[in-house]
């Protein structure tokens, strides 16, 4: 296995441990990708929450042909990806799979339609732990959850085992259906104290993420997430399309039970402390 990384530091240094070779380079520098991709037959391209996947990926798929290899990728997405999302990032990751799709590259691409455990931490235990609170636009209804080990086991399993899954495109979709009160009420049972879910409107809590993002620079919460995410929230509270949980067929794909979002809190409990 080979991991593209940005720099030599104790993050590479473990994936070294575990016995991967690394690769310095970024998805913003095209040059450093062609020897990165020397030799590979297999690749898993994957881009954060933040602007940038579509000279990314452009970037990659030029390398591509350069090199002269045809690799299979596995692309992790959103299921925002649509060209008319009102999410600005998931416009965008939609283009960045047209840029792929343009340059004839053999693609799975993972569009993830659930939310993921580990935004709740992120976007809610400054609140929790200040005033008990969590607020959102994402109204009162519930939608679709996963960890991010699961669907980072599905990254897994699409790469060693693409005979489970009928591509090009899909959908994964949640663990388990649950609203933001129903998660107020398992932070209330895991830390031993009321927490309340209240809902505000997108405008206001993009307000929100973004004065967070502003306060803490180079981290987890940006202005594009900011806009991305409430995005989101919007058109679920306005009654958009949603899928269904289906933790079958996602155990199916990664071979074990999914994690449930009642474990994830109570492993987590020290983030909202």
């Amino acid at each position: 296995m080979r991991a593209l990384v940005r720099g030599r530091d104790e993050r590479a240094q473990r994936l070294v441990e575990m016995g991967a070779e690394i690769a310095v380079g970024d998805l913003t520098d095209r040059r450093t990708l062609v020897p990165a991709l020397t030799g590979v037959d297999t690749v898993y391209f994957t881009y954060p929450i933040a602007a940038g996947v579509v000279p990314a990926a452009a970037h990659y798929a030029s390398a591509v042909l350069e090199a002269g290899t045809s690799p299979r990728t596995v692309v992790m997405s959103m299921g925002p990806a649509h060209r008319d999302h009102p999410s600005r990032l998931g416009q965008a990751q939609w283009l960045a799979e047209q840029v792929l799709e343009w340059a004839g590259l053999d693609l799975l691409i993972l569009r993830v339609a659930a939310l993921f455990h580990e935004n709740v931490p992120v976007l809610h235990a400054d609140t929790v732990r200040r005033d008990g609170t969590m607020r959102n636009s994402f109204g009162r209804g519930p939608v679709p959850w996963i960890s991010g080990r699961d669907a980072a086991e599905i990254a897994v399993a699409a790469i060693l085992h693409p005979e489970r899954f009928a591509g090009p495109v899909v959908y994964p979709g949640g663990t388990e259906m649950l609203s933001h009160d129903q998660i107020a009420g398992l932070l209330t049972e895991v830390l031993g104290h009321p927490v309340l879910y209240e809902p505000v409107s997108a405008q206001q809590w993009r307000r929100e993420l973004e004065d967070t993002a502003a306060a803490r620079p180079g981290e987890v919460v940006n202005a594009a997430m900011a806009q991305h995410i409430s995005s989101v929230a919007q058109v679920v509270a306005g009654g958009g399309p949603a899928m269904a949980a289906d933790p079958a067929t996602i155990a199916g794909w990664i071979g074990r039970q999914p994690v449930g979002l009642r474990e994830f809190l109570r492993d987590n409990a020290a983030s909202f402390r």
